[in-house]
């Protein structure tokens, strides 16, 4: 294991529940080092529902340990004047300050960008927030789901007694914000080593649930076009099919079948490929009846094909079906669930997850790898406040002295 490409970058987090913490995890997982300032309880804050989300082993939430590995805690009361001063002392040796609360929260405190850029000018401020800092809903209270929902991607459900129900879904807004957060600190930290100027950005989570799904919205914005400029594909006689991944039930070579032990995605939309397929299963008669166009034909609404179809993908298992389009070159892929993935052999061999007996939550390595080295692997999230002493004395130099006298002040709660 080798230093990641971010160490000697300081990260300072000072947020609640998700999305901060990831964004700071992510630069972490990378080897940046990222020190977490945790409101201590009665301060504001300070009870962070982070601590309180499912599952629990031992009544401490496993979500904790996931999005703040490879961090040290302390707790500071910004209430209180020592507690700001020790605070702005961590920023001025900092690169990075990630704040995921409403917007505006730190500068209340006096602790604000353009505060914080009087005290160190190359500072990168960060804040994540819901609905992000401008904007009729800025202030609108939520949850990770309601920038899903906001968004478009959550469609209501109904149960068998007519109640309208949340049904389950990807969460994208919470996660998709804290990684366009993270790339977006990491471009004014290349600026500010350039210019000595750092920035300020913000980022609602709302905001990267909607551009995560611009092909659909794309497509709805285009279908608004005049028809004679706008058109669908030549495999359909050029009619618009329904916008996105909208048109996608109606397909017949690009679509979801039955396999003899789960399910599998057919893709031979590309007619070099269909060719393949017919020619593997022995079915040359299917391309030669329908041959289709060489690009993007999904041979929508042709039942007769799609039962002939049927019958052939349940004669074998996902797996074979799998290793004969890998043999012989035709896209198909399995279909899994959360809770299947992880037994998935290309998953395996992809992403070797850190143990709980080690880390207290199994967990999922960063996806990004570099060839010929590897990230270093996490250090177990920390209890609150469990670095106070250590984060004072190797960052800030202070001596037992004056971190007895902050205690005494009820600095760290």
């Amino acid at each position: 294991m080798g230093r990641g490409p971010l160490t000697g970058l300081r990260v300072l987090e000072l947020s609640t529940v998700i999305a901060g913490p990831f964004a700071a995890s992510l630069l972490a997982d990378f080897g940046a080092e990222v020190i977490k300032i945790s409101l201590p309880r009665g301060a504001d804050q300070a009870d962070d529902p982070l601590r309180g989300m499912p599952p629990h082993k031992d009544g401490k939430p496993l979500i904790w340990k996931v999005t703040n590995r490879n961090k040290r805690s302390i707790t500071l009361d910004l209430r209180k004047p020592e507690g700001v001063a020790v605070y702005r002392e961590l920023v001025a040796g900092a690169d990075v300050v990630i704040e995921a609360m409403r917007p505006g929260s730190l500068a209340k405190r006096g602790l604000g960008y353009e505060d914080l850029r009087a005290i160190n000018p190359r500072i990168v401020f960060c804040n994540i927030s819901g609905y992000g800092m401008t904007g009729p809903y800025k202030d609108l209270p939520a949850h990770g789901i309601a920038f899903d929902t906001w968004a478009g991607l959550v469609n209501p459900e109904y149960d068998e007694e007519g109640f309208c129900f949340i049904p389950e879904h990807p969460s994208m807004g919470m996660h998709a914000g804290p990684l366009f957060g993270a790339l977006g600190i990491l471009a004014g930290v290349i600026r500010a080593r350039e210019t000595g100027e750092g920035c300020m950005l913000e980022i609602g989570q709302s905001d990267a649930a909607a551009y995560m799904d611009w092909y659909r919205s794309e497509s709805w914005l285009a279908y608004e076009r005049p028809e004679d400029e706008v058109t669908g594909n030549k495999a359909d006689d050029y009619v618009r099919r329904a916008p996105g991944t909208a048109g996608m039930k109606e397909g017949v070579r690009y679509q979801m079948y039955d396999s003899a032990d789960g399910h599998i995605l057919f893709m031979a939309s590309e007619q070099a490929f269909w060719k393949n397929f017919c020619d593997c299963v022995g079915r040359s008669e299917l391309f030669e009846r329908w041959p289709g166009s060489k690009f993007a034909d999904h041979a929508r609404g042709n039942r007769e094909l799609q039962r002939e179809l049927r019958e052939i993908f349940r004669s074998k298992t996902s797996a074979e079906w799998i290793r004969l389009g890998d043999e012989k070159n035709f896209p198909i892929a399995p279909v899994n669930t959360p809770k299947s993935i992880t037994k998935d052999p290309q998953f395996i061999d992809r992403f070797p997850l850190y143990p709980a007996s080690k880390h207290g939550a199994d967990m999922l390595p960063f996806p990004v790898k570099y060839v010929g080295e590897e990230l270093p692997e996490p250090e177990t999230a920390p209890t609150v406040g469990q670095h106070n002493r250590q984060v004072l004395r190797d960052v800030l130099g202070y001596d037992d002295a004056k971190i007895a006298d902050l205690e005494a002040a009820g600095v760290f709660g």
